[in-house]
């Protein structure tokens, strides 16, 4: 079977529609984009069974779906992603865009019993990520040097991530970042269902340690000079989210609102925003600071040295309560904020077109 007749498995995700994250996103406009150039026919899906919403259909956007009894993160995450390319290789998919290290400790053995291609995105070093500990974090790293060793192209999706291949294992990546234009075939829609102020400052993260979430929402909660904040978040998934929640629900200066992947209600939610506050300390380039920076908003970014990558150092950037509070002040709602978000538009539009980043990946895996 040629390049040009293979079929192509994207495999680590929840599914699509997006619903959870940024690999989600990514399969969701790479059905998209092969749906517009009448190629989605040769696109499967793996999806979680228990993660996706029933009826189940078989195809989303021209692409075929497939579902397993597993789910697509945590400890499941390993077996769901191994299934996931055994099946792939013996229907007879002539590439699979793996998503994540996770199943990579099975790339020997199906390297040595099939023929299919494997691409794999190495995520953002995930066994860096606080929440990780002891046997969990040491299978992930060797996860990731396997899935260095044994897949056919490995994909970084942040200068650093490429970095850190060919600094630890001496192999060149293909370096492919993020798109942030996600609304643009949504319109704003009604938010009249949610009571919201008028301009708020905004963060969208999972309730995870590393994104910094503890730090940002006490010194909203604190602090009186601080315009109202909005975070859009998994509060009910992690024990540390619902401990977040039970504090600061109610508060009169924060507004908890659940993960939202609707595009026009985000791009309504979005239109409201005064500056963008990204915690997210781990990963390489995340979807959603990308997806912010093309939103032409002020970014406070944690600093360190993805962010930077991503934003080519023009964000502000904040290491404790203090600096964050400077840098709202100072860029909320002001001529400098602006000047800053217009800044960091002009960097995505060059950087982070989906249409860019679709086209890198259909050319990589013989789309």
């Amino acid at each position: 079977m040629s390049s040009a007749q293979g079929k192509v498995a994207i495999i680590g995700t929840v599914g699509v529609p997006a619903r959870y994250g940024g690999f989600e996103t990514l399969a969701e406009e790479l059905v998209r984009a092969a749906a517009m150039a009448g190629k989605a026919h040769r696109l499967t899906v793996w999806c979680s069974g228990p993660q996706t919403a029933t009826p189940r259909p078989d195809h989303y956007l021209g692409a075929g779906l497939r579902y397993l009894p597993l789910r697509a993160n945590g400890a499941q995450s390993i077996p769901y992603d191994a299934l996931s390319l055994f099946q792939a290789a013996r229907s007879g998919h002539q590439s699979a865009l793996l998503l994540g290290v996770s199943g990579a400790l099975a790339l020997p053995v199906l390297r040595a019993t099939s023929s299919m291609r494997v691409i794999t995105n190495i995520d953002g070093m995930e066994w860096q990520r606080a929440k990780w500990r002891g046997a969990a974090r040491m299978v992930l790293k060797r996860s990731e040097a396997v899935a260095v060793r044994w897949s056919h192209a490995v994909i970084a999706d942040n200068p650093e991530i490429a970095r850190h291949i060919r600094d630890s294992y001496g192999r060149m990546p293909v370096e492919i970042g993020y798109g942030h234009d996600i609304t643009t075939y949504a319109p704003p829609a009604d938010l009249s269902d949610i009571a919201l102020p008028p301009h708020y400052a905004l963060v969208m993260a999972r309730a995870e340690p590393e994104n910094n979430l503890a730090l940002i929402m006490g010194q909203f909660a604190d602090d009186p000079s601080m315009p109202p904040l909005v975070v859009l978040s998994n509060w009910d998934d992690t024990a540390y989210g619902q401990n977040l929640a039970r504090r600061y629900r109610g508060h009169p200066n924060l507004h908890l609102l659940a993960a939202e992947y609707d595009p026009s209600r985000l791009a309504a939610i979005w239109a409201r925003a005064t500056c963008y506050i990204h915690g997210h300390a781990a990963g390489g380039t995340n979807p959603a600071l990308v997806t912010m920076m093309g939103q032409s908003l002020p970014i406070m970014a944690w600093d360190c040295l993805y962010n930077r990558a991503t934003t080519e150092g023009q964000a502000a950037f904040f290491t404790n309560a203090s600096g964050l509070r400077a840098s709202v002040l100072a860029l909320a709602d002001t001529p400098q904020g602006a000047g800053m978000g217009a800044t960091l538009r002009a960097i995505a539009m060059r950087r982070y077109r989906w249409a860019d980043v679709t086209g890198a990946y259909f050319r990589l895996l013989g789309l």
